[in-house]
């Protein structure tokens, strides 16, 4: 792992309510020891990217570095210059917030990340009190938008609009393949994540008029050594179908058991979480991994940006497949790519400047699946749309909706045993 500093060439470098709260009375007029660093002007945008390079959610911390890891040069193609500050959250809170202070002290004109929706607060703190832009890669958690904060944008789905999207997929997936599930549990983390996805899913299930009940709702921790109580708990249940929200480690640990207990219910689908399509999924799981599904934003593999991040991808790391590092490689990419947009168009890396050029932004020439990169007045991209993506021959593959699906979907899934 390289040591937090910076280069021109390459890369270097769940919280409770009232954490999340806690810097609301220090948000507002910035004071002269509040304020963020008088920047030098110069045709470079020093970005900061916070990522838990390890600790529990290192894979997926990794995986998203590898999109900053490869946007100086892809960018560097598309006229932006920008130097990468990296710095590990260790997938902890507080450590998030103080290397948030440090990448801004060393520099950092904009901040980018940090997966982790307790992380990605924590950050926001202080960026609000510095004055600095975040620019979100990877969180969902409705609240980070609903602070009142002026300096947060995200180009990602809050909780909300992933439980919203994810949900009317499976209205079409049943409808697609003529099964129809009766009842569901769903098991999800007990971190920051996990229970604004439970808290979203409880307030939309009954407005949504879905097809099935859910028999039981079933927290863990996702540091967990195994999942062996909750998933006895879930299949007790009897549910025709699971509903998770996971990490990449959870989810490997949540189908063992359920290989391990011979419990099939007809479908694992997930409402927008990660895991379920992580290159460390398949990896672990072999066919295993098949046939779960994911409803989440996903890569238009027909853009023109997609192109060359996938040949910068296999320029870098020619032993991996880009498919299972796609979705955190594009979202954390395309915020770099937002904050170097804004910076292009304003001039100017002044904190004030560069605030007002991001409220303005229009990003159509994206990664992502769906219209142009735009912020409402909260600094939320409201237009974010969703695909079924389907684990087939270890692969994640688009199956809805049907004018993007490179297969038709699976449902019900075949048994543990009938896998080739």
């Amino acid at each position: 792992m390289k040591n937090d500093s910076t280069s021109n060439f390459t890369n270097t470098g769940g919280l409770t309510r009232r954490q999340f709260g806690t810097a609301a009375a220090a948000v507002g007029a910035l004071t002269a020891f509040g304020r963020a660093p008088a920047f030098a002007q110069g045709t470079t945008l020093k970005v900061g990217v916070l990522l838990p390079r390890s600790g529990h959610l290192a894979q997926a911390g990794q995986a998203c570095q590898r999109g900053a890891d490869i946007a100086p040069a892809v960018l560097g193609e598309l006229g932006h210059k920008v130097e990468i500050l990296l710095a590990d959250t260790e997938s902890n809170v507080d450590v998030a917030r103080s290397r948030a202070e440090k990448l801004i002290n060393d520099g950092a004109n904009v901040i980018v990340g940090a997966f982790d929706s307790g992380q990605t607060a924590a950050a926001a703190q202080v960026c609000e009190q510095r004055g600095v832009p975040l620019v979100m890669n990877i969180a969902a958690a409705d609240r980070l938008t609903e602070q009142g904060y002026k300096t947060v944008f995200r180009n990602f789905p809050t909780s909300t609009m992933l439980v919203t999207n994810g949900l009317a997929l499976m209205k079409d997936l049943f409808a697609a393949t003529g099964t129809t599930p009766k009842s569901a549990v769903f098991l999800h983390a007990n971190d920051t994540f996990g229970m604004a996805n439970k808290q979203a899913l409880d307030a939309l299930f009954p407005k949504l008029d879905m097809p099935f009940t859910i028999l039981e709702s079933i927290s863990y921790d996702p540091k967990a050594q195994d999942l062996a109580v909750e998933v006895a708990k879930a299949k007790a249940t009897g549910a025709d179908l699971a509903i998770v929200t996971t990490r990449a480690n959870d989810a490997i640990m949540m189908v063992r058991e359920m290989v391990k207990q011979r419990w099939e219910p007809k479908g694992i689908v997930s409402p927008g979480s990660p895991g379920l399509y992580d290159e460390q999924f398949y990896k672990v799981l072999g066919k295993y991994a098949d046939f779960a599904m994911t409803n989440l934003p996903w890569y238009d593999p027909k853009a023109e940006l997609t192109k060359r991040v996938e040949a910068a991808f296999k320029k870098q790391y020619p032993n991996d497949r880009f498919e299972g590092y796609a979705f955190n490689v594009a979202f954390t990419l395309e915020a770099i790519l937002v904050a170097a947009d804004a910076f292009k168009r304003a001039g100017s890396a002044d904190p004030a400047t560069l605030l007002t050029a991001l409220r303005q932004t229009n990003l159509k020439d994206k990664m992502m699946v769906g219209p142009a990169i735009t912020f409402d007045e909260k600094g939320q991209n409201t237009q974010l749309i969703s695909a079924c993506v389907q684990n087939r021959n270890q692969r994640p593959t688009v199956v809805l909706p049907k004018g993007s699906a490179e297969m038709e979907p699976v449902f019900p899934a075949p048994g543990w045993s009938k896998r080739a």
